[in-house]
């Protein structure tokens, strides 16, 4: 299919930090070559964008990446509701893979690299016949495999994918191990290339763990606990490093409250809620979510209000509000600035580029 550099970017399993990893490669792949393109053939979960429905991912890679193709080129197959039972009573394979490489041939035509997005494992879309291997096969792309730290499970799990793709006749590049920890980098990045050299795959990069990019904005905790905004809508960019929950007494409430945090209070717990307003000035409490749908003294509202403080009220109790809180999976946004500069730095420094383009 040319001479255009490719490579294609699977996981090992959801959450590995794909996309992440993706936007951070395509960014520091545009300092060194002039046209880079994008496209993720099959898409999962996918938004209404000028009346065709695109894959989140390869919308927001266009936003962050200035990506210029049409979105059924970025993204030729959305899978959506029904979409795999319709398979499965009509096939339609050859249809599907000429869609896809139609797409892939206006994308490559003038560009000088493309990345390729996967969706998750290598086996991720074979119910109808495009997982993620055969998809590798169509495009005649090789492939970087993304897991996550540790030295054990990421070589287990890249053995079980590399099967699939060996069984294709695709290549596998190398692995890139990510969200490793920080103390542990060293060690576990040397018995990684240790590990990995025994089945014949090289690491191309280790990336440590980058907690702040774990760190949901309000907009996305808003979203996540169905909450109805009351104040300082002008300020939910802001991140959440710590999530406190008010089922204490004030006085001891104070010991948890650490820089960056959000309150989980029921709406009557006024004593707790004044005492994270005198805090807000010291950015250690940045952010209120009231839970039980109840609303705190009007005098104590009109504070909130007053200091603009970002509060968000919803019905469910504190136990439930709090737990989807922490069960909330964070996906990086177009707004988020710093994290997408994170997320370039983190490629530069800690991926062998030259080795992944070879």
């Amino acid at each position: 299919m040319g001479a255009t550099k490719k490579i294609f970017i699977a996981s090992t399993r959801q959450n590995d930090g794909k996309t992440v990893f993706s936007i951070g490669l395509m960014l520091t792949l545009k300092k060194y070559f002039e046209k880079v393109g994008f496209m993720k053939p099959v898409g999962q979960k996918y938004l209404i964008v000028d009346g065709v429905k695109v894959d989140k991912d390869a919308v927001l890679m266009q936003r962050v990446c200035g990506i210029k193709a049409d979105w059924k080129n970025l993204n030729p197959v959305a899978v959506e509701g029904g979409f795999t039972r319709e398979y499965l009573d009509n096939p339609q394979k050859g249809a599907l893979e000429e869609q896809i490489k139609a797409a892939y041939g206006k994308i490559s035509a003038d560009a000088d690299v493309v990345v390729v997005e996967g969706t998750g494992h290598a086996g991720v879309g074979a119910v109808f016949d495009m997982s993620n291997a055969e998809v590798a096969r169509i495009l005649e792309t090789p492939v970087i495999i993304i897991s996550i730290g540790g030295i054990g499970k990421p070589i287990d799990e890249v053995s079980l994918n590399l099967s699939l793709f060996k069984d294709k006749g695709v290549p596998v590049k190398g692995v890139v191990v990510n969200k490793i920890i920080p103390e542990k980098q060293q060690i576990v990045e040397k018995y990684l290339r240790k590990g990995f050299g025994r089945i014949g795959i090289p690491l191309l990069g280790a990336i440590p763990f980058a907690a702040s990019l774990l760190q949901p904005n309000l907009h996305q905790i808003c979203e996540c606990i169905n909450g109805k905004i009351l104040s300082g809508a002008g300020n939910f960019n802001i991140k959440i490093k710590n999530i406190v929950i008010g089922a204490m007494t004030a006085r001891h409430a104070l010991d948890y409250f650490k820089q960056d945090s959000l309150l989980v209070t029921p709406g009557d717990r006024e004593d707790m809620i004044l005492a994270a307003i005198e805090s807000f000035s010291e950015s250690e409490i940045r952010a209120l979510v009231l839970t039980g749908g109840l609303y705190p003294h009007k005098s104590i509202l009109d504070l909130i209000k007053k200091y603009d403080i970002p509060t968000i009220i919803v019905s469910e109790g504190t136990y439930e509000t709090a737990s989807l809180i922490h069960e909330l999976v964070v996906k990086i946004t177009e707004e988020d600035a710093e994290k997408i500069d994170m997320a370039r730095k983190l490629i530069e420094k800690h991926v062998n580029l030259e080795a992944l383009l070879a």
